[in-house]
């Protein structure tokens, strides 16, 4: 009798203690609502939610308010009596609109958007997670400001504010990934990333070199991968896992992807691995015939042929995979310390060039017989330690430690030869950080660091006979084993000058190395070193004004550099049909200077509309020029008389444009936005005339029309381009004719194009989400501008995603 009233007695007691832990849910969707802060003023305890949306509230018995808050959400007050009335069960609800939202990269530390007077796009883990994108590159697109250009299927080369490639930066959980041979051309380095593994997305526009030093001018984008999540409860563990698989008509995708998340109350894991497979891409079938695919080659008995395409419609070859992993440990020993491990790995299979298999000779007949980039491969290994308790110089501190290794290789062969050339680079980059932010007098905070980095590129060339299997040295692509190093310091200061108005005031001086030896064994180089010992001051003032809650208005000025890396200093290449590239070692740093003026407000939480206005110059750019080798405008390069183009600081460069969006929700469900993007840039010639920028592209925009309620989520969305004539091409583009429609006069431009798109995602029961999409519904043919590949032409896509 004494064991069952013993008994009694604990399930009572177990009963009661779960009756203390809260569950939040999203009113809407009633998913559970993780890292929901949960506070009493009066009594100053507080907590979080959990991943489960759960929280134990015993040390709030009793209380008579306690306040439920969440970015996105309205704020809930609340008694204790009445969380046991409701049984523990919270329902938030989404707020209509605001302008409160919190951004990392900024300063690389968590901070309001209404203390940066940039203009910042956000994708959250939700957005991320109905987009379903095939690559990262895919996932900036999205965000309706970004333009992305394609040379080939495994591609995805950012466009912002008229800048692209080298002038545009990347950074991986904080850590630059842009290294010492970031091209001008377009490059395909972002979709070494897994999207399935980003749980966040931050896009900075405008020159962000106080904070991420050189590249930075056109903008920043960051993307934050999963972090391992402890359980915070003794002898608890806390199990989360993630699998998904999707389908792609159009390129016949096949992803898989799963992560596992295995916390402790001081320890957690977590593991992440994605797969993806994709056939040749089809292109709609309403548009230009110009980009139809009528022939390919294939090699058989040795023999170079061309054929005919059955189906025109199919890009051949433009076939590729991609395997990302990616392991976390997270160890926090007590409240002072968080220590953090990081591990990337992604690489490709080949990747066929389809820009320039599409390349025609003279004779009008297909000028290559293989042309395609070996496995890009990319590793990162990071250490990141932060130190959260206050000291005397900062109340924040974050050191991270960072190694990547990059592997890239191009093959390339002409029609009915039978020595393929291949060369490939290899680059080990080192970089370390530290990270300050301090509160000052109450009003205002301090950020400050200093920053090393080192790369040391690999570069080596072969040429191999297809018969026989005898290996030549080539030529390679850079100087072997060429050096760069960046070192650098940084403070920026935020000042709260009243409750509606904050100051910032930011500058950085970074220092430039970079040392390259040439081989003069294929080129007669009239140097045999160069060096570059150069230092760069930026800064930036920004002001930001908030006349009431739902208004923002801001405006800054700021400028940004771009040292010459080994890319720009010592390649050779072939940047166009009949044009070679030849090394420069004469090169200095460009400066940008940017102003911008942005507002934003919100009407009766309905309506939300923003702008930003921008003027951006560049002096001494960099941009590839006619040139002289040894005294000669032509050499032979890989058997053909090519003119002699070098990268050079040529005169100046200038680019404006306007940024802008309306959003408005209803409060029934249905919500509306829209983005409009327009730029317009100019370089000097050597002639003193001007050229557009080659990385102006056209207006585009994007506009949603979207239902949310319950386990629902629908989407149906324009995606629209603007017209690039003739007139406004760049001259460097006007050299690929082969990429672009023609015109009524026979001449290259790119036609504007709109494309109509829906998506579905519906929650079946507590687990499993399911997403059906179409995309290009009226199966457009189009190119975004400057790509050599055709955008897909209608596209199924269906994924199923289970989360526990």
């Amino acid at each position: 009798m004494i064991r069952f009233y013993i008994l009694v007695i604990f399930q009572l007691a177990l009963i009661n203690i779960y009756s203390q832990t809260v569950q939040v849910r999203d009113k809407n969707t009633f998913q559970a609502l993780e890292l929901v802060t949960i506070f009493s003023q009066s009594q100053e305890v507080n907590t979080i939610t959990n991943m489960k949306g759960q929280s134990e509230m015993s040390d709030f018995e009793g209380v008579e308010s306690i306040i439920f808050r969440l970015m996105g959400y309205e704020t809930i007050e609340i008694s204790y009596t009445e969380l046991q009335n409701i049984n523990f069960k919270v329902l938030m609800e989404p707020s209509e609109l605001s302008l409160d939202e919190v951004v990392i990269s900024a300063t690389k530390w968590k901070q309001g958007r209404r203390e940066s007077p940039a203009k910042i796009s956000i994708l959250k883990p939700k957005e991320i997670n109905f987009l379903n994108p095939q690559t990262a590159a895919d996932l900036m697109e999205m965000t309706g400001d970004v333009f992305i250009q394609k040379s080939q299927m495994g591609g995805g080369s950012p466009m912002i504010r008229g800048f692209a490639t080298n002038r545009v930066l990347i950074t991986v959980d904080g850590v630059r990934m842009n290294n010492a041979i970031f091209r001008s051309g377009n490059i395909q380095n972002i979709i070494a990333l897994d999207p399935f593994a980003s749980n966040r997305a931050e896009v900075i526009f405008g020159p962000g070199s106080v904070i991420y030093g050189s590249d930075a001018i056109g903008g920043v984008m960051g993307f934050y991968t999963f972090e391992p999540i402890l359980s915070h409860e003794e002898d608890k563990s806390l199990i989360k896992v993630n699998a998904l698989t999707r389908y792609s008509s159009v390129n016949n995708e096949k992803t898989g992807h799963v992560d596992f998340n295995l916390g402790y109350n001081k320890f957690a894991l977590l593991t992440s691995i994605s797969y993806s497979d994709y056939d040749n891409l089809k292109m709609g079938k309403h548009g230009p015939d110009d980009y139809l695919r009528h022939e390919y080659v294939i090699r058989e008995n040795n023999v170079d042929k061309i054929v005919p395409n059955e189906d025109p419609l199919n890009q051949i070859p433009t076939a590729y995979s991609q395997l990302n992993l990616m392991q976390k440990v997270k160890y926090m020993p007590n409240d002072n310390w968080s220590l953090n491990y990081g591990f990337h790995y992604s690489e490709s299979s080949d990747v066929p060039r389809y820009d320039r298999l599409i390349m025609t000779n003279n004779d009008d007949q297909l000028k290559y017989g293989d042309w395609y980039y070996g496995p890009q491969k990319w590793i990162m290994n990071t250490l990141n330690a932060q130190y959260l308790s206050s000291h005397k110089y900062f109340d924040h501190l974050q050191i991270v430690a960072s190694h990547q290794y990059f592997e890239e290789s191009r093959h390339n062969r002409k029609l009915n030869q039978d020595d393929i050339t291949r060369r490939t680079e290899k680059v080990s980059a080192f970089s370390f950080n530290m990270d300050f932010e301090k509160h000052w007098d109450g009003s205002g905070k301090l950020f400050y660091g200093a920053e090393l980095i080192s790369n040391k590129v690999g570069s080596n060339g072969i040429k191999e006979n297809l018969i026989n299997g005898n290996i030549t040295d080539a030529a390679s692509r850079y100087p072997d084993g060429s050096i760069w190093i960046s070192a650098a310091l940084y403070g920026s200061y935020l000042k709260h000058l009243s409750q509606k108005t904050n100051l910032q005031a930011a500058l950085r001086y970074n220092y430039i190395y970079l040392d390259a030896t040439f081989d003069n064994t294929f080129y007669n180089f009239p140097f045999e070193n160069t060096n570059i010992n150069t230092g760069a001051l930026t800064g930036s003032l920004g002001l930001i004004h908030s006349p009431t809650d739902n208004w923002q208005l801001s405006s800054s000025l700021s400028t940004g550099f771009r040292a010459p890396n080994i890319d720009d200093v010592g390649k050779v290449f072939d940047s166009e049909p009949g044009a070679v590239v030849v090394p420069n070692p004469d090169l200095k740093p460009e400066y940008a200077i940017n102003a911008e003026v942005g507002a934003a407000v919100v009407v009766v939480k309905k309506w939300k509309l923003d702008m930003t206005a921008y003027y951006t110059y560049l002096t001494n750019a960099m941009v590839r020029r006619p040139y002289s080798f040894n005294d000669n405008e032509f050499i032979d390069y890989d058997g053909e008389l090519s003119r002699v183009q070098a990268v050079q600081n040529a005169a100046h460069a200038y680019v404006y444009g306007i940024q802008a969006g309306v959003e408005y929700k209803w409060k029934n469900g249905f919500s509306a936005s829209s983005r409009f993007n327009y730029q317009k840039g100019e370089e000097e010639q050597d002639n003193g005339s001007y050229s557009p920028l080659r990385h102006a592209a056209p207006w585009f925009g994007t506009t949603h029309l979207t239902y949310e309620k319950n386990k629902l989520k629908v989407d149906l969305n324009a995606q629209y381009n603007g017209e690039m004539s003739f007139g406004n091409m760049p001259e460097s583009e006007i050299g690929k004719a082969y990429l672009y429609a023609k015109d009524a006069n026979g001449n290259p431009y790119s036609p504007a194009w709109s494309t109509l798109n829906i998506k579905g995602q519906y929650m079946v029961g507590q687990y499993t989400t399911l997403t059906i999409g179409i995309d290009n519904i009226t199966n457009e043919r189009y190119k975004t501008y400057s790509s050599g590949i055709a955008a897909p032409g209608r596209n199924v896509i269906a994924s199923i995603r289970l989360s526990i």
